[in-house]
């Protein structure tokens, strides 16, 4: 079983924070649809796994050091031929190890370039009164900004996230705006029942961001993802 290996391997190495890989691997597991991300540890196989992908793709530094992948220069997008893939490869590696020198930098993530949609964030956290509560809300930076989520204790079902998608202050946004298309709701209801179903099944999770999760017309995606173990 893919979640057991990863976590008891994490526990090994004693750390809580999972890789990205590592949890879209899990969440995969879970029927939570993933772009597909596969680790490189070295600028040749970077370039090998694009050209499996298929450009344009998108590589990030892995490592459970770096949490702010972006600040530290480790994210490189919309890469569309195997010459700047390993220059992108090469800029990651040189910006992150200046940015966090005693980070352990395994390589980096090649994941497929995701099409744009509306973008959306799910997770859980762990609340010390009520214990594991599910999010959803307004993703990227919108979520900061506009502080729009909605919280419901674990476990939920069906009629639980459909309430929660509604009462959004920003869910006109998932039904169409300005000429956007609207949004799969139902599928980003399925996704929360089946995030509450994993986290009731699996102990030991602190806490899942999933953000941001790019919903479209027919279907969602998660995009970027991190799973805190339980100390």
């Amino acid at each position: 079983m893919t979640t057991a290996r990863i976590m008891s391997r994490a526990r090994e190495e004693k750390r809580t924070v999972l890789t990205e890989i590592e949890a879209k691997e899990i969440l995969g597991e879970a029927g939570i649809p993933c772009t597909r991300t596969v680790l490189a540890t070295t600028r040749e196989k970077a370039v090998s796994i694009s050209e499996e992908i298929g450009y344009p793709v998108v590589l990030k530094v892995s490592s459970v050091d770096i949490s702010h992948k972006s600040d530290a220069g480790g994210v490189k997008i919309n890469l569309q031929n195997k010459e700047a893939v390993e220059k992108a490869y090469d800029d990651i590696m040189t910006s992150c190890r200046a940015y966090a020198p005693d980070a352990d930098i395994e390589g980096v993530a090649v994941q497929s370039m995701a099409k744009v949609g509306a973008e959306i964030i799910m997770g859980m956290i762990k609340d010390p009164s009520f214990g594991p509560v599910v999010m959803f809300g307004l993703g990227g930076v919108l979520v900061e900004v506009l502080k729009d989520v909605s919280f419901r204790i674990v476990p939920i079902d069906k009629a639980d996230a459909e309430d929660m998608t509604g009462e959004i202050k920003g869910k006109k946004l998932l039904q169409g705006y300005r000429g956007q298309d609207p949004a799969d709701v139902p599928c980003l209801q399925d996704m929360l029942v089946k995030l509450s179903d994993f986290v009731n099944e699996t102990p030991g999770i602190e806490e899942i961001d999933m953000n941001p999760v790019f919903a479209y017309k027919d279907g969602a995606v998660v995009v970027d993802a991190r799973i805190i173990l339980s100390a």
